[in-house]
């Protein structure tokens, strides 16, 4: 397939509306206008890419009203990057229109362009500040991959392993007031890691998989608070 074949659908789906289309007028793919409307200019490539999305960029200092197209030859891969590359155009104020290579070259317009407002998650950034604050120190690094991450959970979960391991089995109350955890309860009994057993209510022993953790997770505990022996019921 050639990038021209995106052509003759592109601007039959046009002319169909009322457009008076013509290509290659200076840097611009596809140039339409329609009576006392803004012009509306459409830019073209075999596959939806940083060069693509860099020319509609570039002609949005001409025209107000641009449109990306591509075909749409594989509906599992457009499906799988489909949300993904309307984020994209949705954020840059460029529409999206997918040429079906079916043989019948029917066009989708899949977002018109337009000026992006976007809608906070106050609720997820509420979560990451939450995050941030609670996590001692900077023990992961940035950018890495395959590794197990250090969360504030974790670290809490290894503040816990380590008073228990120190203090043999207690009371959850006891782990959550020394160990400095004021969730222990909750994370013991959840149990992620496979690090905690119950004995009896409220009374959590360090299993052997914890040890195995609070070995592998020695540097990350290093910059925890080393845990303290017991020092009365709760």
């Amino acid at each position: 397939m050639r990038e021209a074949d995106l052509y003759p659908p592109l601007k039959r789906y046009l002319e169909a509306q009322g457009y008076e289309v013509k290509a290659e007028i200076g840097d611009c793919d596809l140039l339409a206008v329609r009576g006392d409307d803004p012009p509306l200019v459409v830019e073209m490539k075999l596959t939806f890419s940083l060069a693509l999305v860099m020319q509609g960029v570039a002609r949005q200092a001409l025209f107000e009203h641009v449109y990306l197209a591509v075909p749409v030859s594989s509906d599992r891969g457009w499906k799988l990057r489909y949300r993904d590359i309307i984020r994209l155009c949705r954020r840059l104020g460029l529409g999206l229109l997918a040429v079906k290579t079916d043989g019948e070259g029917a066009v989708e317009a899949h977002l018109d362009p337009g000026p992006y407002h976007p809608r906070r998650n106050a609720k997820k950034a509420g979560r990451l500040l939450r995050e941030f604050e609670r996590r001692v120190g900077d023990p992961n690094e940035g950018g890495s991959t395959g590794v197990k991450r250090i969360t504030a959970y974790r670290q809490d979960a290894l503040r816990c392993a380590a008073y228990l391991s120190l203090n043999g089995a207690c009371r959850a109350a006891l782990v959550a007031r020394d160990a400095g955890v004021p969730r222990a309860a909750v994370l013991m009994r959840a149990d992620h890691y496979g690090w905690f057993e119950r004995e009896a209510r409220g009374i959590y022993a360090l299993t052997s998989k914890g040890r195995e953790g609070l070995e592998s997770f020695a540097e990350v505990l290093a910059e925890l608070e080393p845990p303290k022996p017991a020092d009365g019921d709760v």
